[in-house]
């Protein structure tokens, strides 16, 4: 399996639920001029699902002030996600677009599908605003995320994107000290 860290989000189209716009239309173009979070996840009306989803939605106004967009995926449709967020408080509380990928395409193109059940793995990547990959996290159906962790790599992506020169250490946190790469600190960490 080759990496999709820094290669371009391919082509996709698809009609995503929103639940202050209704059924829209969201294209990989919709991706590129700011910086995205995409959160695959394996289906509606499950378990480990909306407590990822909730949390992503608490988590969804700090991650719009550091100008992100998230967009949640499974193989569901669109019309799918509307009954969920009619019938669940969790769900409720989501204002990012739930994008329907009942053909699987979009799971395919961030290698997250699996075949034979025709659902998504738990897969969230952070694209930056050129529609370039710089984070992926792929999970088994039964591992949860969190979405405090997606906002420190978003934190982290977009300092790494503004100091090229510069690396962010395990659990760096903006304030935090990063580090210069160079020989003068091989084997001194």
């Amino acid at each position: 399996m080759s990496s999709l860290i820094n290669t371009e989000v391919k082509p996709f189209k698809a009609t995503a639920f929103h639940s202050e716009k209704g059924g829209i239309e969201v294209t990989e173009a919709d991706l590129k001029g700011k910086w995205s979070a995409v959160i695959f996840y394996p289906a509606d009306f499950t378990f480990v699902c909306p407590t990822e989803l909730g949390d992503l939605a608490d988590h969804y106004d700090e991650l719009q002030k550091m100008g992100v967009e998230v967009y949640a995926v499974s193989t569901d449709t669109h019309f799918t996600h509307k009954a969920w967020h009619d019938t669940s408080e969790t769900i409720k509380k989501i204002k990012f677009p739930m994008i329907g990928d009942p053909t699987g395409a979009i799971s395919r193109n961030f290698d997250v599908m699996i075949e034979e059940e025709g659902l998504a793995l738990r897969g969230s990547f952070i694209i930056n605003p050129d529609g370039i990959i710089k984070t992926a996290e792929i999970n088994d159906l039964g591992i949860g995320r969190s979405a405090a962790d997606l906002v420190r790599k978003v934190q982290a992506a977009q300092y790494i994107a503004a100091n090229p020169n510069q690396a962010c250490p395990a659990s760096w946190k903006p304030g935090e000290e990063a580090l210069t790469p160079s020989l003068d600190l091989v084997g001194k960490i």
